[in-house]
């Protein structure tokens, strides 16, 4: 072997050990499939079945045929449908801003240590959150009955009758109350668990500061519950578009002012069992949740915004 020969194999490069084929790892599956076989069982299925359905008409000749969207066009033109849209904005408008200030409230004044039997309180507060919502709405519908309930009784013992729950003009104010009545515990919760995640070394530094209760809530509480409220408000968006249980369960007592289209929730199921028009009580339901969708969508951006600024 002469010299070149060695200087050449010396030289030459090595070959890279050549690697294994990366296997997949399974495994995680094992965590999340059953969650996503429920996922698909119970979201994903309805939701494609209710998407099929409002594709269809069923006609009195030749059955159910495809429609597209017509379905959709026919929404459009349906005054039944805004009433009852407006009239669930409305409610928002209105019941969500009270309950939510009620609660925070109930909130700052637990947490400021100055309430006395701030414990019991909190119970009294929650309770009505852990009565079933039929049972709830039972009793305040004996409550709001003009003819056996304690507003009647109130009534007559003035002589005149004063309270009106169930006119047409109070009647969405009675169902705003129950709402109310019903979730501001729950929204007291949310606000009152956020508070006791504030470190107590900012409301030290702000007493050496000088700052007061007015000063301590606006500039470090307030603050803090940003995030809670935005989640609050998500919510309670998303209930009042899905107003059912309230209005369907009291429409016994006064159906010619709940009737039967009074929410879009209640148009639907009516549509559904009563009419018989399960396509486009379909095609009402999914309007209905992208119009949810896109609010609750819009306030979680807004709100997160505000946090970044």
């Amino acid at each position: 072997m002469t010299m070149a020969s060695v200087t050449a194999a010396t030289v030459a490069p090595l070959r890279p050990p050549a690697r294994r084929k990366s296997r997949k790892d399974w495994r995680g599956w094992i965590f999340v499939g059953p969650f996503m076989a429920v996922f698909a069982l119970v979201f994903i299925a309805p939701l494609a079945y209710a998407i099929y359905l409002s594709g269809f008409r069923n006609q009195l000749i030749g059955g159910n045929h495809f429609v597209g969207l017509d379905n959709y066009t026919q929404l459009l033109h349906d005054a039944a449908f805004y009433h009852g849209l407006l009239r669930v904005a409305l409610f928002l408008v209105i019941q969500v801003p009270i309950m939510l200030i009620i609660a925070l409230a109930a909130a700052m004044a637990i947490d400021s240590a100055r309430l006395h039997a701030a414990g019991l309180f909190r119970i009294v507060l929650f309770l009505p959150y852990a009565v079933p919502g039929v049972v709830a709405v039972l009793m305040w519908g004996f409550i709001y009955g003009d003819q056996f309930g304690l507003v009647g009784q109130f009534n007559d013992a003035i002589g005149h009758t004063l309270l009106k729950p169930f006119d047409n003009s109070w009647v969405l104010v009675a169902i705003g109350n129950i709402n109310t009545w019903e979730f501001v515990g729950y929204n007291m919760l949310i606000f009152y668990t956020t508070l006791k995640t504030i470190p107590g070394d900012l409301y030290e530094a702000a007493e050496l500061d000088g700052a007061n209760q007015f000063w301590i809530i606006r500039g470090i509480k307030i603050p803090a519950l940003r995030g809670a409220l935005v989640i609050a408000t998500i919510f309670s968006i998303i209930g009042s578009f899905q107003l059912f249980n309230e209005p369907n369960i009291l429409s016994p007592l006064d159906p010619n002012v709940i009737t039967t289209d009074y929410t879009p929730n209640m148009y639907a199921y009516n549509l559904a069992f009563s009419g018989q028009q399960s396509n486009y009580s379909a095609t009402l339901a999914i309007v209905m949740g992208l119009v949810t969708a896109i609010i609750a969508y819009v306030v979680q951006l807004r709100g997160s915004r505000t946090e970044d600024r």
